[in-house]
This record gives C-alpha cells, sequence and structure tokens, in this order.
C-alpha cells in the first residue's frame, strides 16, 4: 500500500487536520457555521476561522520550497546525496552541465571528486541559482493566488483586532510593575458628604480652588457654573480655568501651570484642583512637569471621572489596523473635531492607552502630593435612559414690549447625556465586562497612589458638571460632592504632613 504524499501538488496543506474529512458534514461547515461565540472569544474564533479559510486557498506552486529558502543548505546536502537519491532540488542539479559542459559521473565519480573545492564551490553556486530561479518561476506562476492569500489574511487581521479591542489595555496601570498601591477612602468620603448635607463645612478660605473642565466643555456654558456659585456663596475664592478643552494635555498643561502661578502670585494662597474627565488628565500633567516649580504652591489634585490610563472610546475609534480604516474613520473624527469644533485631534489621541502609557512611563505624579481619585458608574435603568441634561440657557425676547419687565425669557437647554452615558455603559459592560460611567471605566480612572472613591450610586460622566431635570432631592448634588472631594484632599495632606513630620521625629 502506498503511503500518501505530503508534498503533491493539488492536495490541501496542514490547515485542515489529519486528513480532508475536514471538508465533509462533520468538518469545515460546523466549524464555520455553528453558534457565533461570545465576543470574549471571538478574536480565538477568528484566529480558527482564518486557519480554515487559508488552507482552502493555499498553492503549493506559491510557497517556496525549504530548499529555495535556504539553498547553502541545499548545496551541502548535494554532497551527501547522489543524484540517484534526489532530495529537494538534487534531481535538477544533477541534469545540469559542469564547468566544462560535460554531464556529471555516477556516484562513485562523485564521490571520489567530492574533496576538490573548485567542484564543491562550482556546485554551490549553480544550486543557489537554480534555487533562486525555480522559486521565482513558481511564485510567478500563480501570482494572483498569492495576492488574494494576502488580502484575505490581511482582512481576517483587521476585524480580529476591531473584536478585540480594548481588551488587553483596560485596567493597565493596575498591572504595571512599580505602581504605588491605592488607598479606599470611600468610607470617610461618604461622611463629608453627609456632613456637608446637613451644613457642615470644612473647606478653609486659606486656599484658592481651581475647576479644569474637561473635553468639549467649552460648547457647554453652565460647565461647572453651579459648583463655582456654591463655592463663592461659602466666601471661598474658586476659579474655573479658561482653557481651551480640546487641544493637546501638553498644551492645556502649560496653561494650567500659568494659572497656577498667576493666582498664587497674586492672592498668596496655594492653589487645590479638582478636574474632571480630562481636565483631570490636564492637571495631572501639570502637576507632573512641572512639579519643582509648582511645588509650595499647590496644595493637593481631585480627579473626578478622568481617564487617567486612558479611555476605551478613543482607543476603539483612532486604533490603526482596523475594519474603521476602510471607511476612514479617523480622517472622519479629524474632520469633526478640527474643521467643526475648531480642537485638534492630539486631544482625543492623548486620551488613548497607547498615548497614556507613553506619557505616564516618562511622567508621574510626585508621591507627596496628595491626590484623590473618583470614578462611578452609570444607570442603565429606564430612569437613566429618561435623563436630561440641563447644558445651556437659551435667551428669548420679551413677549409684550409694553409690559413692565423687560428682562428676556430664559429657556433651559436640555439635551439627553444621560441616555447616551447609559448606551455607552451598556456596550463597554457587554463587549469588556468592565464597569464605567459611560466614557471611562472604573478600573482606569484610579490614580496609583491615590485616595481612591468609590460611591455606590449610580451617576454617568455628565453628571458632575451638568444638572439634570429630575435629579433627587434626597441625594447630594454635583456641587455638593466636589465639595466633599476637596474636603477629603485636604484632609490627606494634612495626614500626610503629619505623618513625615513623626518620621523627622
Amino acid at each position: 500500500m502506498e503511503e500518501p504524499s505530503n508534498g503533491k501538488r493539488g492536495e490541501p496543506n496542514a490547515p485542515f487536520g489529519a486528513s480532508n474529512d475536514g471538508l465533509t458534514s462533520n468538518g469545515l461547515i460546523p466549524q464555520l457555521f455553528t453558534s457565533v461565540p461570545t465576543l470574549n472569544e471571538a478574536a480565538s474564533y477568528i484566529a480558527q476561522t482564518t486557519s480554515i479559510f487559508t488552507g482552502c486557498f493555499s498553492d503549493n506552486s506559491v510557497e517556496p520550497s525549504r530548499d529555495s529558502r535556504n539553498p547553502i543548505v541545499h548545496a551541502q546536502e548535494l554532497e551527501t546525496f547522489s543524484c540517484g537519491q534526489p532530495r529537494g532540488y538534487v534531481a535538477s542539479i544533477c541534469d545540469l552541465p559542469s564547468s566544462s559542459g560535460s554531464h556529471p559521473t555516477t556516484h562513485a565519480e562523485s564521490s571520489n571528486t567530492a574533496t576538490a573545492a573548485p567542484i564543491n564551490g562550482e556546485i554551490t553556486r549553480t544550486s543557489t541559482r537554480v534555487a533562486s530561479e525555480d522559486a521565482s518561476a513558481r511564485e510567478e506562476s500563480n501570482p494572483t493566488g498569492g495576492i488574494g492569500i494576502s488580502m484575505f489574511k490581511s482582512l481576517i487581521d483587521r476585524a480580529r483586532r476591531t473584536v478585540r479591542g480594548s481588551a488587553d489595555d483596560i485596567g493597565w496601570l493596575q498591572r504595571a510593575s512599580g505602581m504605588p498601591p491605592v488607598e479606599d477612602g470611600t468610607e470617610r468620603f461618604t461622611e463629608i458628604l453627609d456632613n456637608i448635607r446637613h451644613g457642615l463645612h470644612k473647606l478653609p478660605n486659606s486656599m484658592v480652588y481651581l475647576l479644569v473642565p474637561g473635553l468639549f466643555s467649552n460648547h457647554g456654558p453652565l460647565y461647572f457654573v453651579n459648583t463655582k456659585m456654591r463655592f463663592s456663596k461659602m466666601g471661598l475664592a474658586c476659579h474655573i480655568a479658561k482653557i481651551h478643552s480640546e487641544a493637546s494635555v501638553e498644551k492645556n498643561a502649560r496653561e494650567i501651570k500659568e494659572y497656577i502661578e498667576e493666582i498664587y502670585w497674586g492672592s498668596r494662597k496655594r492653589v487645590l484642583l479638582l478636574g474632571h474627565s480630562k481636565g483631570g488628565v490636564d492637571a495631572a500633567a501639570a502637576l507632573s512637569l512641572y512639579w519643582p516649580d509648582l511645588k509650595d504652591k499647590v496644595a493637593g489634585l481631585a480627579l473626578a471621572q478622568s481617564p487617567y490610563g486612558g479611555s476605551p472610546i478613543p482607543s476603539d475609534i483612532l486604533r490603526e489596523g482596523q475594519l474603521g480604516d476602510y471607511v476612514n474613520v479617523r480622517k472622519l473624527m479629524e474632520i469633526l473635531i478640527c474643521q467643526v469644533i475648531k480642537g485638534d485631534l492630539q486631544a482625543l489621541e492623548d486620551l488613548t492607552y497607547e498615548k497614556r502609557r507613553e506619557f505616564l512611563m516618562k511622567h508621574q505624579l510626585p508621591r507627596e502630593l496628595p491626590v484623590v481619585s473618583f470614578h462611578t458608574e452609570a444607570g442603565i435603568s429606564s430612569t437613566a435612559l429618561a435623563t436630561l441634561s440641563h447644558v445651556a440657557h437659551a435667551e428669548l425676547p420679551a413677549v409684550s414690549p409694553l409690559s413692565a419687565s423687560d428682562q428676556p425669557t430664559k429657556l433651559a437647554v436640555v439635551i439627553p447625556l444621560g441616555a447616551v452615558m447609559a448606551a455607552c455603559a451598556q456596550l463597554l459592560q457587554i463587549r469588556y465586562g468592565e464597569k464605567s460611567d459611560g466614557l471611562v471605566t472604573c478600573r482606569d480612572a484610579e490614580v496609583p497612589g491615590s485616595v481612591v472613591v468609590r460611591p455606590k450610586r449610580k451617576l454617568d460622566h455628565a453628571w458632575m458638571v451638568y444638572s439634570s431635570l429630575n435629579d433627587d432631592p434626597s441625594e447630594a448634588d454635583a456641587s455638593q460632592v466636589c465639595e466633599a472631594l476637596m474636603t477629603l484632599v485636604v484632609e490627606v495632606g494634612q495626614q500626610r504632613r503629619h505623618e513625615l513630620a513623626m518620621k523627622d521625629e
């Protein structure tokens, strides 16, 4: 009985398995058309499918032989194997004329002259040329098949990269070596918030409070306005940083540094910062880059719902090598941000995992800086879907010009930000199994070495800066939460100074 040969033309290669039974109803069809796997297993599913399809389209004629890839080894084999026992391209070499014009001799004659260096050199050069020419001829014989396989593999790689998304990047800061551990401050934060709601306020007026807004805040006139008004009513100096939120992180970091220095030299008071979303990333970058100039001027930092480690939303949109490249998603985002919003695409790129990892490996927050990080989980109930956020006021002219009141009528401008955040949170939960506020996952918002606040209350990403029309009066509002966060930062700073004093003694 003849043994089947694996090297004959026309026979399929190994991806199908041990035999051709993979084409039967128990092989290829069930592998391709069984129930769709979960998203977590989609990447491996696509890899298996790729292997099967590659096997279907594989052609030995376009694959260079083992010997053509290493002609020197092949030439060495010629010294061992005779023309009567071909291996690789030995048979074709035996038929070539020698340098003198005569054909090679028998095995006995070739063995007698094996020690002759010129002849061996002739064989080596001849085998190299013949092997390369034969490989080129094989590749040129079927160029369409090679291109088709390459295009198909590229498509599958893009699909696999798209499906995998940010699964390997979420929470990378918690897995990175050398990062300081976090401390849970949720219980203490809850106590402070309860005291504030009962009229007990502990924020000192010996500091200036700077609120740093996040991405697209320039298009929301009421961003942080309620919090600033509350602080002003308590007699506290509070400012909202007037930065271009759609600018890059490093550009905003320079502007925040200038803000801090201007406030300090004008008031002789240290500055306590609270940044929301990208504003927290900008503020942290300012302190990381310019800490020697700011360490005597800054009292602490609170980051609220900030993608300190990155965010899957911009990462999935801007990641190269995905299916979105076919419709040029990156160019569409560039038009939206640069032409419509008049911003910088770098602002969105700086929030990707790749850019955040690159920045944090070079610039980390100083260990002596008191830092509090705050993250929430968005609700996905019907109530959350019906939430309307108050983002601006529209002034309408007076209905009656002869009326006693000439004040224009103010109309609240509301948009369903709660529904958008709930939908995004649901998407991140289904795709990655991660809790988020709709834009930032909880794990990416925890700053290494900080005191972390993890409230149980369901709050989306926009709640911190925009009031909603259906806020529960029995719960704390956003301005009270901001006050509690800053109070916690002050306490953390006092505790660390006390610990340092004890060590010095």
